[in-house]
């Protein structure tokens, strides 16, 4: 299907309809938000941490290379730049909202099963003994030889969080819908074998992939965390774009599938008015009234009925 009606369809004239029509999705978006606060709050799983075990979960104890304020910018405030230019350039509010819905339950999505796990499992971060023991003296139960911190409770709780990578299930959630969503509006796939727009397309990609090497780097994580975090982002992603969006490689890849439902709707409610608007003149020229089953059959294909019969019977007054 061709792109047309660009501008037809703003956050001016549209804007209120679509979200009331998604008014529980937005909900379900407040829900995640509140549940991904309460998975923040709760104490992680504390995982036996033997003596012997200390051996490989020495490493320093460093800040962060990318810091936590700075993960929703990348993962969700330049997906939804992005985004906001593309709608600028098309003025379409079936776009824009679904392609900003489908962002947001991606990484509120992603947010909740990353931080559940975190909790469920509690795997010690590398780092683990500087954070248990700030003052190098290691302490340990008498019979178990299980830890024993001495530390910051706080940073003691963020030290049983490292399976699997947070930075990086996140980066690959927002970065990688972002792959998807250019894949699409840049007509990646149309054959005509520009590769430059592969480059474009591998470019969020290679941003969140660097994001979880930082996160090895800083000794905050195991590669298996990173690895991990990353097929949750992508899949979740992935999911989360093909639920609004078509496959980029398809012929109307470029816009949502409400967009395409809503012209049919508007295409076959437009015939239906010229067909009950030739039977009434059919009616009108032999000096007929309208029957039962001339009623029925207009009705019949009509995505409104009740619309349309009261423009039939507005004729017939006429």
């Amino acid at each position: 299907m061709a792109e047309i009606q660009l501008g037809a369809h703003t956050v001016k004239s549209h804007g209120v309809k679509v979200v009331k029509v998604h008014m529980y999705d937005w909900l379900i978006l407040l829900l995640l938000v509140v549940i991904d606060i309460l998975l923040n709050k709760i104490e992680p799983f504390h995982r036996f941490v033997g003596e012997d075990m200390m051996s490989t979960l020495k490493y320093p104890l460093k800040e962060n290379t990318i810091p936590f304020w700075a993960v929703p910018v990348y993962s969700i405030l330049l997906p939804l730049l992005i985004i906001c230019i593309f709608y600028f350039y098309r003025r379409d509010v079936y776009d824009l909202h679904h392609a900003i819905l489908g962002l947001l339950f991606s990484v509120l999505i992603t947010g909740v099963i990353t931080d559940a796990i975190k909790d469920a499992v509690g795997r010690p971060r590398p780092d683990f003994f500087w954070r248990c023991f700030p003052d190098g003296k290691g302490v340990f139960h008498h019979i178990t030889r299980d830890v024993i911190c001495t530390g910051d409770k706080s940073v003691i709780k963020e030290g049983h969080k490292s399976f699997p990578s947070g930075h990086t299930s996140w980066s690959f959630a927002g970065m990688g819908y972002l792959s998807w969503y250019l894949a699409g509006k840049i007509k990646v796939f149309d054959r005509r074998g520009h590769v430059a727009k592969l480059c474009i397309l591998f470019l969020p990609l290679l941003a969140a992939a660097l994001v979880g090497v930082t996160r090895v780097d800083d000794y905050w994580h195991h590669w298996q965390d990173v690895f991990t975090g990353g097929v949750i982002g992508s899949i979740v992603a992935t999911f989360c774009y093909l639920q609004s969006f078509p496959y980029p490689n398809d012929i109307n890849g470029w816009a949502p599938h409400v967009y395409f439902h809503m012209l049919a709707e508007r295409n076959c409610s437009h015939s239906s008015v010229r067909r009950a608007h030739s039977l009434r003149l059919r009616r009108q020229e032999t000096g007929s009234t309208f029957s039962d089953s001339d009623k029925e059959t207009v009705e019949s294909s009509l995505p409104n009925s009740n619309l349309m019969m009261e423009a039939m019977e507005a004729g017939r007054e006429h």
